[in-house]
């Protein structure tokens, strides 16, 4: 029979590691909360979001749009948080996580530069319906977009496809969303030159703090 003070050595051992290590959702609800952020505000001024506008000023059928946003968006995402993570499970080491953290300082910089929808990108009359040309429109838009090479760089991060997905379409729909309802009025009533750079603060800040981890100073 065991000694009735084992049970009690066993949970102590467990609450000292809890409180060492964390709860195992904290590294997930960071995923997530972090990815949800950045995209959220990497997105105001973007040009899918000019693309969402234009797309509910040309057709005025907002659920549509929004339905294909979140579509387009999803399978986007998931691709680029998938090999942000699986290129990250294989390259991991001092090096990637060097380039990593120096991915999102680029990042900053770039979100410092205002965009522009190019005329070549701008959505064709709705052949297959509203539906099927925001998906179309909105993945091919997104593509080397700076929303997708951050979820690229969130997914080498986290090593976490799903909640970097979910966090950054999260962002998109937040930031998308109003824009399909309200059109260019969202434009002209938020400080874009503001977002741009609390947004490039917030990829400066996880650069930064990646190389000082990466360098063993923390």
């Amino acid at each position: 029979m065991a000694p009735p003070h084992l049970p009690c050595r066993a949970g102590c051992v467990v609450l000292l590691r809890f409180a060492y290590e964390g709860p195992a959702g904290d590294k997930t609800l960071e995923a997530l909360l972090t990815s949800t952020a950045i995209v959220a505000l990497a997105e105001i001024g973007d040009k899918t979001q000019l693309l969402a506008i234009l797309l509910a000023t040309r057709f005025k059928r907002p659920w549509p749009i929004v339905a294909g946003i979140l579509v387009a968006t999803l399978a986007n995402h998931f691709l680029a948080a998938l090999l942000g993570s699986e290129v990250a499970s294989v390259l991991d080491g001092t090096a990637f996580r060097y380039a990593v953290a120096l991915s999102f300082l680029a990042m900053a910089a770039w979100t410092l530069v205002p965009d522009k929808l190019d005329d070549e990108e701008e959505p064709k009359p709705p052949r297959f319906g509203v539906f099927v040309t925001t998906v179309v429109a909105f993945f091919l838009v997104e593509m080397g977009d700076k929303t997708q090479i951050a979820t690229v760089a969130l997914g080498a991060r986290f090593h976490d496809a799903l909640w970097v997905t979910a966090g950054t379409t999260l962002g998109m729909m937040l930031a998308n969303v109003p824009a399909v309802f309200l059109g260019n009025e969202l434009i002209r009533r938020v400080p874009l030159a503001v977002v741009r750079v609390i947004t490039a603060a917030l990829f400066a800040v996880i650069g930064l703090w990646l190389l000082v981890q990466t360098a063993g100073l923390v």
